[in-house]
């Protein structure tokens, strides 16, 4: 087992479910949040892949420790697979989730094919340079308006048909279970046992 991992997030919705979905596979799992003046890492790749790598790889250089780094997003058909990359920025720099929902909701307008997925992409960098990579998908349709309370990004307005709901909608354990993250995560834990 790898006794300690830097997430390479300071996204606190983001560490409270890699923590759970991560719980003892890896000794102890902290955050940019516990280290002091990480670096900036600018997530200027084409793919979730690349910025996933590039920013475990830079956290891992960094710290010393092995990094664990997502790049994750939205990916909807009609809009051929925006925001993509830059779901978290898709109403600009400094976009809220709510900016980034109502830009996807006016984009969509009046489109009849709503479907989506989101994608996650996990890159696990090794101080030494080894490396793993696994990818999780969830797939859905996007409603007209958001609607729930829980998850963020943009969980209100992603409904699953076959749970009748939103990601915001649905309780966290079911979301540990069937999100792109856990998807992912669950990849990921297979190679770490695997190599």
């Amino acid at each position: 087992m790898i006794d300690e991992i830097v997430l390479a997030t300071g996204n606190k919705g983001k560490i409270r479910e890699f923590s759970g979905l991560l719980e003892g596979v890896f000794g102890r799992i902290i955050s940019l949040n516990d280290l002091e003046s990480p670096p900036e890492v600018v997530e200027d790749g084409a793919t979730f892949r690349e910025n996933a790598l590039k920013k475990a790889r830079a956290i891992a250089a960094y710290s010393g420790k092995p990094a664990l780094a997502d790049d994750s997003g939205l990916a909807v058909d009609a809009l051929g697979g925006s925001p993509g990359v830059y779901s978290a920025r898709y109403a600009g720099e400094g976009a809220t989730d709510r900016d980034n929902i109502a830009k996807l909701l006016t984009e969509l307008g009046g489109i009849e094919n709503r479907s989506a997925s989101f994608v996650c992409v996990l890159a696990l960098v090794a101080p030494g340079g080894e490396e793993i990579t696994a990818e999780g998908k969830c797939e859905g349709v996007i409603i007209t308006e958001p609607r729930g309370e829980g998850g963020f990004g943009y969980d209100p307005v992603f409904y699953l048909p076959e749970y009748g709901k939103t990601m915001a909608e649905i309780p966290p354990e079911l979301k540990n279970r069937i999100s792109h993250r856990a998807r992912a995560a669950e990849a990921l834990i297979k190679l770490v046992h695997t190599s």
